[in-house]
């Protein structure tokens, strides 16, 4: 099996760490889902000109909320993947973006309304308020350097976020415009939660860019049950496997931590039909860089 080339440019990692964070300030907080009374997703935009902090597509900033936890100890940074690329959505090179889903949820026990207390934050910001960066963290979930390559992209709701960066970044960015064959794969609960739709559609005119959904309050599966992402890499098996086992393509997964094993599942029958062993195949494409997973 071919290896992922190595690169030719070094990767700002940590530049601002969390005992000397970055203060930098809130520009813009634009609701994504203003018609879905379940999803309060927000894209957000900070002013990164008063320091030095550089990133690329697929790292992560932390976010440190301000005030103190149950303990009276100061809130741990929370880290979020970066939805601009690395010269930011005003192209300057002086903004950072994320996309943020308010978490809010009853507890199974007390019954108690929990708030998450950096989605909350980060989605109540308002133009001109601070907010303290660290990062960029990530060495690992990035884009290749060969314009050639396959990507195959599979998200889960905000897990669009570094997609989007690399989205930018090939198809708006790139000197010469990617070459290779962009599928992506995205999960959702309802099309008022389809996220950046437009934008994304758009990239469509500018290369072999594919999108397939997976909407699970609308969509059924063949079992008649609801559709999600991994049931869409079921339906496009053969073909995927094919762009999986030519050693030019990688593969990049963000999202929910649960379609992991549905994905499994779905290259499972196809390794073993070519008298592969999936776990062992996909445990390779790991080791040789074509395989990533970012889940939470």
């Amino acid at each position: 099996m071919a290896h992922a080339a190595t690169r030719s440019v070094e990767i700002p990692v940590n530049i601002y760490r969390p005992n000397n964070p970055y203060l930098g300030k809130a520009l813009e907080n634009v609701k994504l889902t203003p018609n879905d009374p379940d999803n309060d997703v927000r894209h957000v935009v900070l002013d990164l000109s008063g320091g030095n902090l550089t990133y690329v597509e697929g790292q992560s900033i932390g976010i440190v909320p301000p005030g103190t936890d149950a303990k009276g100890k100061p809130h741990k940074l929370r880290l979020y993947s970066i939805a601009s690329s690395r010269i930011g959505d005003n192209k300057d090179s002086q903004t950072v973006s994320l996309c943020v889903k308010r978490v809010v949820y009853k507890h199974p026990e007390t019954g108690e309304i929990v708030r998450g207390v950096a989605s909350n934050f980060i989605c109540d910001l308002n133009p001109g308020d601070d907010v303290q960066i660290t990062g960029p963290a990530g060495k690992t979930f990035l884009l290749p350097e060969d314009p050639t390559a396959n990507l195959i992209l599979i998200a889960t709701g905000t897990g669009i976020a570094p997609f989007r960066a690399f989205l930018r970044h090939i198809y708006d960015e790139m000197d010469t415009p990617w070459q290779g064959k962009v599928w992506l794969f995205f999960g959702m609960q309802n099309s008022h939660s389809y996220l950046y739709q437009e934008e994304l559609n758009a990239f469509a005119a500018k290369g072999d860019f594919q999108i397939t959904t997976a909407i699970s309050r609308e969509q059924k599966n063949k079992e008649g049950g609801r559709m999600y992402v991994q049931h869409r890499i079921a339906e496009h098996s053969d073909e995927l496997w094919k762009l999986i086992t030519n050693g030019n393509t990688y593969t990049y997964i963000c999202g929910l931590r649960g379609m992991e094993d549905g994905i499994d599942a779905a290259f499972t029958p196809i390794a073993a039909a070519n008298n592969l062993s999936w776990p062992e195949y996909q445990k390779q494409l790991k080791l040789d860089g074509f395989w990533h997973v970012e889940t939470y």
